[in-house]
């Protein structure tokens, strides 16, 4: 029986985190609170000192819970990557972002991967949790970590658990969310799921390859792009057909079986949904395969900011107004409703097309105070007034906040074009014109 092994079922095992960010910092408080004493590692000194503080910087992170554990002494940060010695089990959670040329940059995975080198012993357990393209964890991690001389599946264990965070989620969080683990040999993969089930309450699934669990990821969320895809393609097809396709929609499911609900929207947001299909198709080149019904769907939600700027010109003429000039209030610039996490957001690509036409561009967001893109820093309104409302020659909803009162909105408004239904439940729709 491994040592390794007896100490996770003990909890006796020191466990890590690489990486403090939306998918880190959460795994790493469920590890502590699951009574393992837990090191959380991240290059950034500020999250490092606020994590060693007790004070939280992510949502669904709750700060009680991050208080208590860092008081207890169950878990603390460092910058320092030398103290990954002392762990027995290490879960790397950084960014894997797409570089200018829309490729796969796993630069953070593969120096996170380095860093751990000159630290590793006997009996460690190293999982990659970040998301990216099949044959990561075979192909780029296990020959780095061999460098150390030991040897994967004997002396140390490596496997692929994609992180399946959804911000924001009130039902689905870090530790109830169900598991997929796939090791180097099948003894990696029993060492890493026992980890899992010490930590969290739900089920976990095995499944034979690192390989299978990264393109299980991919799936995930490649499925969800390509129907996204479909609805935003029919969405701009029921606006030339003067159909109501938000209502085709809720009419469509109706059906008990063989539908899901997928809505449109002005683009995708996040981290995954918006990225994971580039690294498949990536890697499929290398296959000499072309995945031509992932590239379709990204091409229309890649252009739909584009399209929700053609769109507000479009309303504009019909007040005789040209967007060169027009102010624009644009209702919400995170990713999607109810949090303050505004990576990769549509509503932010909808302004910047809005701004290449001259339109003058405000924004109001309660949970994004501001933002920065391109290295410059845009600061929104700090309260949604019928001044500022009635000011504006257009009103823009690119994010469907629950806590923005939007009869308000209507109420002050001369034109709103409402790309994500937020106001569905507004009787008075003289001015409001839908996605």
């Amino acid at each position: 029986m491994s040592d390794i092994w007896i100490k996770l079922n003990k909890k006796k095992a020191m466990l890590g985190v690489i990486g403090l960010g939306y998918v880190g910092l959460p795994l790493a408080v469920e590890k502590a609170k699951a009574g393992f004493k837990t090191i959380g590692f991240d290059v950034q000194k500020e999250k490092v000192d606020m994590v060693n503080a007790g004070k939280n910087y992510i949502g669904d992170v709750v700060n009680e819970d991050l208080e208590e554990i860092v008081k207890s002494g169950l878990l603390s940060a460092t910058t320092d990557f030398s103290k990954v010695a002392s762990a027995d089990c290490v879960c790397i959670c950084v960014p894997t972002p797409l570089d200018e040329h829309q490729q796969p940059d796993i630069s953070y995975v593969k120096a996170s991967a380095e860093s751990i080198v000159p630290y590793m012993h006997k009996e460690m357990l190293i999982v990659l949790e970040s998301t990216t393209y099949p044959g990561t964890t075979e192909e780029l991690l296990k020959p780095i970590l061999e460098r150390s001389g030991l040897k994967c599946g004997e002396d140390f264990y490596l496997a692929f658990s994609p992180e399946r965070v959804d911000p924001g989620n009130l039902i689905y969080k870090t530790k109830n969310t169900p598991k997929v683990v796939g090791g180097i040999t099948s003894k990696c993969t029993e060492i890493a799921a026992t980890m899992y089930e010490a930590i969290l309450e739900a089920p976990i699934h095995k499944v034979s390859t690192p390989a299978v669990a990264e393109m299980e990821k991919i799936l995930e969320n490649t499925y969800r792009n390509v129907n996204i895809g479909l609805v935003n393609e029919l969405a701009m097809l029921c606006n030339k057909m003067n159909i109501n396709f938000w209502e085709v929609i809720d009419a469509a499911k109706s059906k008990p079986y063989g539908f899901q609900a997928f809505y449109p929207g002005p683009g995708l947001g996040g981290h995954c949904i918006p990225l994971d299909p580039y690294y498949l198709s990536w890697k499929a080149r290398e296959y000499g395969f072309h995945t031509s019904m992932i590239e379709a769907s990204m091409m229309v939600n890649d252009r739909m900011p584009e399209y929700c700027a053609e769109r507000a010109s479009k309303i504009l003429n019909r007040f005789k107004k040209a967007m060169n000039g027009s102010k624009i209030l644009i209702l919400g610039v995170a990713y999607k409703q109810d949090i303050d996490d505004y990576r990769e957001s549509p509503a932010i690509r909808v302004i910047e097309e809005l701004e290449k036409e001259g339109a003058t561009i405000s924004f109001y967001d309660p949970f994004v105070l501001e933002y920065k893109e391109h290295g410059v820093v845009k600061r929104g309104e700090p309260s949604l007034t019928a001044e500022l409302i009635e000011s504006s020659d257009l009103v823009i909803v690119t994010t469907a906040h629950t806590n923005v009162d939007y009869s308000f909105v209507q109420k002050h408004a001369k034109a709103i074009f409402d790309t994500k239904n937020a106001m569905k439940m507004i009787d008075k729709r003289d001015n409001i014109e839908l996605l």
